[in-house]
């Protein structure tokens, strides 16, 4: 198979074309390495800031493949698109190319009738994307410092509130919901130049489990989780943190759990340096709840309560993906290497109290990891 590569895909939605132009690119371009050459295929619109960003490459704009010429064919924009591409690859020489797995399969299908050759490689792809590029680190960098302070957007309203008769959080313009939460964090975030989605998580065991992203009401005593992932506007990578709060007093179970979870989060912390696969930082993690008694993805769930305990994965990769390469659970079977930026994130849920969950994000380096996300771990906001 080929060394070469092509990719066609815009740098918002793609994270491998992302990589390759590091500038924000609305609409779908060419990018091929051929034979050692690199070229772009791309509007007049977008070439002269891909050229900036890209000095190596070589530039193929659609006017050198007949686009003035097809705009007069009678043909449908789909199709002409498509032929462009075709005429562009010609032009590049490409004959055999390694493409990442989300690759267009109408584009797959027409340089497939062309003759040639397309294999979706998702190994290559996230191998290049691994270790940061000193861009990508800045970038995360930023979007880790706007979560911090959207976190602490988050809890100074926590912080505010006093609790109703109801056992319900309220604050001085009534009850005190997830989505005001929310607002508050994702304003922080944005501030900061690293907006985060509408979906991250405010949520308790009044909301749900998993990636429920919470709605209404916030309960006094019990566990609060908070989830953010902003995203660094100018680089397009993202951060993601984690923190569990109690407004009130925190039971003896929601105390055992936060004794267990900082135990496990700190062992696997501390086990974190290039080499260590993913599904051994995991198998710490599981060593320390298992001896507690407390079923984990290992062991496999409780049939009585199936989301109890740890029955999730340690973590993940970060960088222009929230969720990417290398697997922290019992897949991760890949070594870390310097340069990762992985967020590691052990919790524990329990079906009438809720959960305990902390993550931080950290970059792998040389002789272990340095911490990148800079906020406390206490319950108390």
């Amino acid at each position: 198979m080929s060394d070469d590569v092509f990719l066609w895909a815009d740098t918002e939605r793609s994270a491998a074309m992302r990589h390759e132009i590091p500038v924000g690119v609305g609409d779908p371009i060419g990018y091929a390495e051929v034979g050692g050459r690199v070229f772009v295929f791309a509007s007049s619109l977008e070439t002269d800031r891909i050229s900036a960003a890209r000095p190596d490459a070589e530039m193929i704009e659609w006017g050198d493949v007949g686009f003035y010429e097809l705009l007069e064919s009678g043909r449908t924009r789909e199709d002409v698109v498509l032929e462009l591409i075709a005429r562009a690859a010609t032009k590049m020489g490409l004959k055999d190319a390694r493409v990442d797995p989300d690759f267009p399969l109408a584009v797959a299908d027409r340089l497939r009738a062309d003759g040639i050759a397309l294999t979706p490689d998702h190994e290559t792809f996230s191998a290049r994307r691994r270790a940061k590029s000193r861009a990508e680190l800045a970038g995360i960098r930023r979007a880790q410092r706007a979560a911090d302070q959207g976190m602490a957007a988050a809890a100074a309203l926590l912080r505010r509130a006093a609790v109703d008769e109801q056992g319900r959080l309220v604050v001085e313009d009534g009850v005190l919901t997830a989505e005001a939460v929310r607002a508050a964090l994702r304003e922080a975030c944005a501030a900061a130049g690293a907006p985060a989605p509408g979906d991250i998580i405010v949520a308790s065991v009044w909301q749900g489990f998993g990636h429920e992203p919470g709605s209404g009401p916030l309960p006094a005593n019990l566990p609060i989780q908070i989830d953010l992932w902003p995203r660094d506007e100018e680089s397009g990578c993202w951060a993601d943190m984690t923190r569990t709060f109690v407004v009130g007093e925190a039971d003896d179970a929601t105390r055992a759990q936060e004794a267990l979870v900082r135990d496990a989060f700190f062992s696997a912390r501390d086990a974190v340096r290039p080499g260590v696969t993913g599904r051994e930082l995991h198998a710490i993690t599981c060593d320390v709840f298992e001896a507690a008694g407390i079923k984990t993805q290992r062991t496999g769930p409780d049939p009585e309560h199936p989301n109890d305990g740890f029955q999730f994965s340690l973590g993940h990769g970060v960088g222009l993906e929230v969720h990417e390469d290398p697997s922290l659970g019992q897949s991760g079977r890949a070594p870390l290497v310097t340069g990762d930026v992985i967020a590691i994130e052990p919790g524990l849920w329990a079906n009438d109290i809720g959960g305990v969950r902390f993550e931080d994000l950290l970059l792998v380096t040389s002789d272990g990891c340095e911490t990148l996300t800079d906020y406390p771990y206490d319950l108390t906001p």
